[in-house]
């Protein structure tokens, strides 16, 4: 198959969706199948970061258009919002089309709703413009693409739901399918914990409100404040380690270490000798943190949220504690440390958990959808 992966941000296998459809692209293409991608990467590079975003359609809609004159293409692959401009004003002019899939890396939707939660709780605040585009014209993209794809890839069943009971979408073209994990994760070898081992704590993902840091900076001050042989990692922060540093004792900047951005697949190194993965987010897609950190042989204290909790089980390969809930995050992390025998049955459990996703695995659940689909679109050219 020729397929196209379009993804409105830069195409950077270290970040999380661009490295998710990157990833998936190199399957595709050991699978056999010729693939290109369109990004930010492939838009001038002079216009600022939100005109990308708001002409990202346009752009889409242009290059499919050649692609489809020039060189014939079965499967467009776009993240929600960005083809919607093809789809609603191009498809409907063609007598035989590609098969037109929108991506969800994390319902658009899901996340308004949680941050307009944070505002009622006093915990966020929106500028003004705010409701003009992210809470307003990007969300009625999502939704208008997600309607007109052949069909729609959510990452769990309450996006999935949401979308045929909020926006519309058919159930027979809807489908939850996982991410995966870099194979340079899978097969690592882990050590266990001894009795004098120092118990490392990493929160890995951006240092946004979104992640839960207004509900876990406090639990894990406490904690570092109890025990002294306590540390803690950032990963990933996206900020400079002053501002992390800025929410925490100064007493503990010697036991906190921030990584505002690394290698994917530096990841292994940079979470020896860690045994706990924090994870408190309040909204997420899936969660690729919480696996690639389990195959590290990390155990996740995870969000009660839709994402994380579709790949562990409580008190088998993790804790899920309530979202917002800053002392379950505490009881959690004490929980662990003060069992070493029940940290290392988490994080066992957890390692085994994540050898299931290989992207090898996830590409071909993929690539069974596009062919399904595709069989029942071009039936009706018949």
């Amino acid at each position: 198959m020729k397929i196209l992966l379009a993804i409105h941000h830069p195409l950077d296998p270290n970040l999380g969706a661009p490295g998710v459809t990157w990833r998936l692209g190199q399957e595709y293409i050991k699978l056999g199948h010729e693939v290109k991608f369109f990004s930010f990467d492939d838009l001038p590079q002079f216009l600022p970061d939100l005109a990308k975003g708001v002409l990202f359609p346009e752009f889409l809609a242009s290059k499919i258009s050649t692609l489809v004159k020039q060189e014939g293409i079965d499967v467009i692959d776009a993240s929600t919002g960005d083809s919607w401009v093809w789809a609603k004003w191009i498809k409907p002019l063609l007598k035989k089309t590609p098969l037109l899939v929108t991506r969800s890396h994390g319902l658009e939707h899901t996340v308004h709703l949680q941050l307009l939660k944070d505002v009622a709780l006093g915990k966020e605040k929106l500028s003004w413009k705010y409701p003009i585009y992210h809470g307003g014209f990007q969300l009625w993209e999502v939704a208008t693409s997600m309607r007109l794809a052949d069909l729609v890839l959510c990452l769990n069943q309450h996006d999935l739901q949401y979308s045929i009971k909020n926006l519309g979408v058919s159930v027979e073209r809807v489908h939850v399918v996982n991410n995966g994990i870099s194979s340079s994760l899978l097969g690592l070898t882990i050590d266990n914990l001894s009795e004098n081992s120092k118990i490392r704590i990493a929160h890995i993902g951006s240092y946004i409100p979104r992640k839960g840091i207004e509900y876990s900076v406090p639990a894990l001050n406490r904690i570092l404040q109890k025990i002294p042989s306590i540390e803690v990692s950032f990963l990933g922060t996206m900020v400079p380690k002053e501002r992390v540093f800025a929410d925490f004792d100064p007493s503990f900047h010697n036991r906190i270490h921030v990584i505002p951005k690394y290698q994917n697949s530096d990841l292994p190194s940079l979470l020896a000798g860690h045994s706990i993965h924090l994870f408190p987010s309040l909204s997420e897609g899936w969660g690729l943190a919480v696996v690639e950190a389990m195959a590290c042989g990390l155990a996740p204290i995870v969000s009660n949220i839709p994402g994380p909790t579709e790949m562990v089980k409580h008190d088998f390969d993790a804790l899920i504690v309530p979202p917002r809930d800053t002392e379950a995050i505490e009881d959690a992390i004490t929980k662990l440390i003060g069992d070493r025998a029940y940290l290392e049955k988490l994080r066992s459990n957890a390692y085994k958990t994540a050898q299931g996703y290989s992207y090898t695995n996830i590409a071909k659940q993929n690539l069974n959808l596009y062919t399904e689909r595709l069989l029942k679109l071009r039936s009706k050219f018949l």
